[in-house]
């Protein structure tokens, strides 16, 4: 019997933006948008960090709540919420170079930082984890269908747990840039999501490291969401030649600071206005 099932649409065409504009309209209108808010911040204006509703970002709109958060029971969440201990994330897991029988393709790397307060304080005991595109871009899900190859031997996500010095360690493969059809010709700039959990799964904070150079910055609405060029900046990891390894992997560091003046980016708070 052939199974005669729809295909599910692949979430870039189900977020395309109507007009699909030129890559040149959305690099116009986020350098327009970024100096209007210089000029109302120089007039003493309070903005968010984080446009939520930021034109260049077609889909902006279907990304963040758009009613009032309701008040919940913070235990009654927890009963239906995945548990961790200490025992229960592998050393493995850490690396996600060695969760197949093959060597997946790419630049090998390591990715170590400090997850920190706003204090520099070490946040100890936090679960982190990571999850990527492949090194040609490529995610491993059903709805990722771009003509980029897979890699049996690369699954992109990993774990680990902050020690008391509130660092944490991963090894992995460098990602690709993929498109994802905000425009003609978008590209997103190589990234590796990163999710930070407090002492539960209701305090979770969820954001993006990106690399050193990459040339889609300027060109990328998610990115240039961010309102302020220091508060991007944040986001990028630092290539540290003490951190790699010989004739194995490249090496970045890459702090996160999870409250505070000096604060990593993350997904916008479900008050923030």
């Amino acid at each position: 019997m052939t199974d005669t099932a729809p295909q599910a649409a692949a979430p870039e065409s189900l977020l395309r933006s109507a007009d699909f504009p030129p890559q040149s309209q959305i690099t116009r209108e986020i350098q327009d948008l970024h100096a209007g808010f210089a000029e109302r911040v120089a007039g003493r204006e309070q903005l968010p960090k984080t446009i939520r509703d930021f034109p260049p970002y077609r889909s902006s709109l279907l990304r963040h709540p758009t009613k009032n958060p309701r008040l919940v029971d913070p235990e009654t969440i927890e009963l239906y919420s995945p548990a961790f201990g200490q025992r229960d994330v592998a050393a493995i897991e850490s690396d996600l170079t060695l969760q197949h029988t093959g060597e997946p393709q790419g630049e090998r790397m390591t990715v170590t930082g400090r997850l920190l307060d706003s204090w520099g304080r070490p946040i100890r005991n936090q679960l982190i984890e990571i999850w990527q595109a492949n090194a040609a871009g490529r995610y491993i899900h059903q709805r990722d269908q771009h003509p980029a190859p897979l890699d049996p031997n690369f699954t992109g996500a990993g774990r680990t747990i902050t020690n008391d010095d509130g660092e944490y360690h991963f090894t992995t493969i460098k990602p690709g840039p993929y498109p994802w059809k905000n425009h003609i010709n978008a590209w997103r700039p190589a990234h590796i999501h990163f999710s930070v959990f407090g002492s539960g799964f209701t305090q979770r904070i969820i954001t993006q490291m990106y690399f050193p150079g990459d040339p889609l910055f300027a060109l990328d609405p998610i990115y240039n969401s961010i309102r302020d060029e220091k508060d991007r900046d944040r986001l990028i990891a630092a290539y540290d030649h003490d951190l790699t390894v010989p004739e194995f992997s490249m090496g970045y560091r890459w702090d996160i600071v999870v409250d505070g003046p000096d604060a990593t980016w993350f997904e916008p708070e479900e008050g923030e206005h």
